[in-house]
């Protein structure tokens, strides 16, 4: 029974350090230089609402927290919507003792030469904050969910935005296969045109 412990242990091992060559941290220092310059010339486009205020400034953070502005090549656009659920009412005060606020960003990257869709998807998020019977206090919950929102909407499209622009800028040794894409859920990528 001990060795097959410590050859479970060994393989484990053993997979791990052979999947830890797979994988690179997004902020590290990157085998594609042009990727780093890529998600700085991204433009956020204004989206509206308080909430699209805080997911614009967390997506500018997220792709170019240099302060730099280059010349921008892509042009990223997001549209959001923001819902609120109350699933349970506290039967003594009658008034929700909790909500849910849910919201859902579909955004597409474009590339400014050509107007050409290079990406685009979308990406959900959600947070959680307790009501009471005091209005600022509901009010200041409600904001600062949407702030948690937002931060994990721009978390999730500043990912996928490298990760697509991470693709299309890699070596052609690099790739898998020439057919290879990004997947993730909900996402849609457009095929580049055939070359002439």
């Amino acid at each position: 029974m001990s060795s097959f412990k410590h050859l479970r242990g060994a393989a484990a091992l053993v997979l791990a350090l052979a999947l830890g060559g797979c994988f690179q941290p997004l902020y590290s220092e990157s085998t594609n230089p042009g990727l780093v310059a890529d998600l700085r010339a991204v433009e956020v486009a204004p989206i509206k609402d308080r909430i699209g205020h805080y997911l614009g400034d967390d997506l500018i953070s997220r792709l170019n927290g240099t302060g730099e502005t280059p010349p921008p090549k892509y042009r990223l656009e997001v549209t959001v919507a923001l819902t609120s659920q109350t699933p349970t009412i506290e039967s003594q005060i009658n008034a929700a003792d909790a909500a849910t606020q849910i919201g859902k960003a579909q955004f597409r990257l474009i590339k400014n030469d050509n107007g050409a869709v290079v990406y685009q998807s979308d990406a959900t998020a959600a947070a959680v904050y307790d009501r009471s019977l005091d209005g600022f206090a509901n009010m200041r919950a409600g904001r600062d969910a949407e702030i948690r929102i937002a931060r994990a909407l721009a978390d999730e499209i500043a990912i996928r935005v490298a990760a697509a622009l991470g693709a299309a800028n890699a070596a052609p040794s690099e790739s898998v296969a020439p057919s290879a894409k990004i997947v993730a859920p909900g996402a849609k990528i457009v095929a580049p045109a055939a070359k002439s």
